[in-house]
Parts: structure tokens; C-alpha cells; sequence
């Protein structure tokens, strides 16, 4: 089964779904889980926000949302999100399938091993394979896509200071979000694969090449992801099919290389 969470105004994705109701050593998760089918493919959605929009990103349950989707029996997860450019070329409406992260969080509950040490790798937090069917098909479709970049996450709910907008593009940073961490990373501590499509809603804040950009807006950042949301609708049916079992990749295989006390 394929797990898709839905991100920022994208809170349905399928039709005569059947709800699963799962409960986790970590507590609710943000939704029930609807399971319905592509072509053939089962698939489990949960909006990460809730169905109503009810949890800022610093207050989603995470765990919960990603240990739900293991035990529905997903072991591979597309997470679409919104997210802002922090490159003058990088122009809202594309997509950007990242391979990289940053975590600029603080204080979420960001691992399944508290009782104990588990060192595991994040070298590469992204499903190479999934990456790779996604940013295929969205060429496919003639969507203007970015095969690789890297987000940085911040804790929200507030957006970033010019200053700080500033260093995330010095640095050379693709794209700024609030909940690819640790969503993404817990789908790896559990051994699955995971990948985003970080949809560009805005040019954010401190873009020095670009000084006429103003504060950017959660309205205006919901307007542009409602105006994207055919396109990525149509890039996920198009690319689920392909999705095939989890191979005996480094996402299936993460906790045989950890280092365990």
C-alpha cells in the first residue's frame, strides 16, 4: 500500500474510500486514514493537518501519523507540501522533489527510540526510487520541475525574518517548509520510503537579487497551492501506479546499519 499525506489545502484526494481508525503508543493521529485505490493500487491518505486545518505545523503528531500509516500497512510514502523559493529562479508553481533537508525545528518529538540509542543514518532522507517515478512523471506532464533540492524546515507557525530568510538562500538552500522534519525522518526510522513534492507557493522574504518581494501570506501561499492542486492531483495518479513493493533498499534495510545501545 502507497501513503499519501496531504499538506496545506489538500485535504482530500480520493473517492469511495473506506476509513481506518488507528491507535498509536503516540496518540491520534491528525485524521482517519482513508484506503481507497488508483489503478489498482491501494492507497491510504491522512491529511497531516487535520480535516480542518486544526493543527499548525509545530503541533502536528508526527508519530502518530507516520506509525498509523506502518500499521495500515504502508511501506511507502509520498508527503506533498508547500513550501517558499529562497532562489530568484526558482518560481512559484514549480515543483521540487528534494533530496535533502535541514532542520531548523526545535522541541518535536522527532524519534520512535526514546527507551534507547539508535543511531540511524540520514545521509540520504529521501527514497531515491520515489524521487525519481515522481520527477519522471511530472516531465511527463510538462510540469516545471526541480529533480532534486534541498528544504530547510522551520519550527513555524510564524514565517521566517528577512535575516533569516537571508542566510537560508546564502547558503545555498532550495526551498523553505515547516513540516518535512521529522515527518520525513520517522519514515525512515521505521524503514520507509519516503519522498515530498514541495509545491512553490511564494518567493519568500529575503530574497536580496529580488527587493520589491513583500511579506509573504498564509492567504496568499493557500491561494496559490488551491490554484496547483489539479496539477499535483494528476501527478500523483500518474505516478502511483508506477510505484511498485518496497525494494531491499537503504530505506527498507535503515535499522540494520544503525548503531544500537
Amino acid at each position: 500500500m502507497i501513503g499519501v499525506f496531504g499538506g496545506s489545502g489538500f485535504y482530500e484526494f480520493l473517492e469511495d474510500v473506506e476509513e481506518v481508525r488507528v491507535d498509536t503508543p503516540f496518540g491520534a493521529p491528525s485524521a482517519a486514514i482513508r484506503v481507497g485505490d488508483i489503478q489498482g493500487q491501494r492507497v491510504a491518505f491522512l491529511p497531516r493537518h487535520g480535516d480542518k486545518h486544526q493543527f499548525p505545523p509545530h503541533q502536528v503528531n508526527f508519530r502518530a501519523n507516520v506509525w498509523a500509516m506502518r500499521e495500515t500497512g504502508v511501506r511507502r510514502i509520498i508527503g506533498p507540501c508547500a513550501c517558499g523559493s529562497l532562489q530568484p529562479d526558482l518560481h512559484p508553481g514549480t515543483f521540487v522533489i528534494a533530496d535533502q533537508f535541514v532542520d531548523r525545528t526545535s522541541a518535536r518529538a522527532d524519534t520512535f527510540y526514546e527507551d534507547r540509542t539508535v543511531h540511524v543514518s540520514a545521509a540520504d532522507p529521501y527514497c531515491p526510487e520515489l524521487r525519481e517515478i515522481l520527477a519522471d512523471e511530472a516531465e511527463a506532464l510538462g510540469i516545471e520541475v526541480r529533480r532534486s533540492g534541498t528544504v530547510v524546515v522551520i519550527q513555524g507557525p510564524r514565517f521566517s525574518t528577512r535575516a533569516e530568510s537571508r542566510w537560508f538562500s546564502a547558503m545555498g538552500w532550495t526551498v523553505v517548509n515547516m513540516t518535512q522534519y521529522p515527518e520525513a525522518w520517522l519514515a525512515r526510522e521505521l524503514e520507509l520510503c519516503y519522498a515530498t513534492v514541495a509545491l512553490v507557493t511564494d518567493y519568500d522574504v529575503g530574497l536580496q537579487e529580488m527587493p520589491h518581494i513583500e511579506p509573504v501570506s498564509a492567504e496568499a501561499a493557500f491561494r496559490v497551492f488551491a490554484d496547483n492542486l489539479a496539477r499535483l492531483r494528476d501527478l500523483l495518479f500518474r505516478a502511483i501506479p508506477r510505484i511498485g513493493p518496497q525494494p531491499e533498499d537503504g530505506c527498507a534495510s535503515a535499522l540494520t546499519s544503525a548503531i544500537v545501545h
